[in-house]
C-alpha cells in the first residue's frame, strides 16, 4: 500500500518569510492497513512520563517527534507511514524553531498538518504538544 499524497509542498514556498522547510500536503488517501491514531505528544518520557529539563522549543520538539516515531516504530511501521500532524504551540515565536525541528523528522514524508497557537498545555513548561496519526501498511 501506498499512501496518495494529494498537491504536496514545502513550506519554504508557502511562506517564504518564514525559515522553513517542511514536506507537507493538501490531503492525504489511503488504503487498507492499520491506522495508529497517537495523543498529543508532549516532551516527555515514554516510560515515566516525566518531562525532559528543557525550556527550549528545539529541544522539546525533539522529544516530542521521537516520542511519535518510537510509537509508531512499536506499532509496526515508520515514519513515512505518518498521514497527519497538528502541532500546539504556547508562543507563535516558537512556531519557527517547532516547525524547522519537526521538519527534520518528516522530510519526504508530506504528511497534511494543522497548527494552533493555544494558551496553555497540560503542563506550564510545556512549549510545544503534536498529536499524529499514521497508517501501517498490511
Amino acid at each position: 500500500m501506498t499512501h496518495t499524497r494529494i498537491r504536496k509542498f514545502n513550506t519554504r514556498d508557502t511562506y517564504p518569510e518564514q525559515n522553513l522547510d517542511n514536506d507537507l500536503c493538501q490531503a492525504v488517501a489511503t488504503r487498507g492497513g492499520t491506522t495508529l491514531w497517537m495523543r498529543g505528544q508532549c516532551p516527555q518520557n515514554l516510560d515515566d512520563a516525566k518531562s525532559i529539563d528543557s525550556h527550549d522549543p528545539v529541544e522539546q520538539t525533539h522529544k516530542v517527534m521521537q516520542n511519535i516515531r518510537q510509537l509508531v516504530e512499536e506499532a509496526g511501521g515508520s515514519m513515512e507511514h505518518l498521514v497527519k500532524v497538528v502541532v500546539y504551540i504556547t508562543d507563535v515565536r516558537h512556531r519557527e524553531a517547532v516547525y524547522r525541528t519537526m521538519g527534520e523528522y518528516i522530510k519526504g514524508v508530506h504528511p497534511v498538518s494543522t497548527g494552533l497557537v493555544v494558551q496553555a498545555l497540560a503542563r506550564p513548561e510545556w512549549l510545544v504538544e503534536i498529536d499524529a496519526t499514521a497508517v501501517i501498511p498490511d
